[in-house]
């Protein structure tokens, strides 16, 4: 990052922006008084998915249409003035970006609970084999019977017929 005197900012720009996230710092934390806390064992998931989320925003192609109103996408600088450029700068670094996406992914947590952890039994990957492998009728812990089961069709080594599985 370039000093102020070097960018096409003022330092009102910047306090805009800390004014916003404090704001909504301030409305989740007061929203959520009454709300149970988030358990200390979650705090790992959310620390490594705010990372994820904050290299997918600043550097994927997938999200470049966030991006593309304030970033230069070939020489990855910001563009414009004032607070477009100010933008433009948090959105071009990974670590201004990661506290943006930790502050809605807490929020997102204590205001839509069912959305954050893995309910038990189930492990996150072992939930998700089962729901692969249980087809299109979800997570259920209860085994179908065989009639109702989806069938794999394959081919057999040598004789190139297909089989059921």
């Amino acid at each position: 990052m370039d000093p102020l005197d070097r960018t096409p900012t003022e330092a009102a720009d910047y306090a805009v922006l800390s004014a916003l996230y404090g704001a909504l710092l301030a409305g989740t934390a007061v929203s959520s008084r009454r709300r149970p806390p988030i358990a200390t064992a979650e705090l790992p998931a959310l620390a490594a998915a705010s990372y994820a989320l904050s290299k997918l925003v600043v550097h994927e192609k997938v999200e470049s249409w966030i991006r593309q109103p304030f970033v230069e996408e070939g020489a990855r600088r910001p563009k414009g003035r004032r607070l477009r450029y100010a933008v433009g700068e948090l959105l071009t670094c990974t670590r201004c970006t990661g506290a943006w996406s930790a502050l809605a992914l807490v929020a997102l947590r204590l205001h839509a609970p069912a959305a954050g952890p893995p309910s038990p039994p189930c492990s996150p990957p072992r939930r998700v084999t089962t729901c692969c492998k249980r087809g299109s009728r979800g997570c259920a812990h209860t085994r179908r019977p065989s009639s109702e089961r989806p069938t794999i069709r394959r081919f057999r080594a040598g004789c190139g017929g297909p089989r059921d599985l």
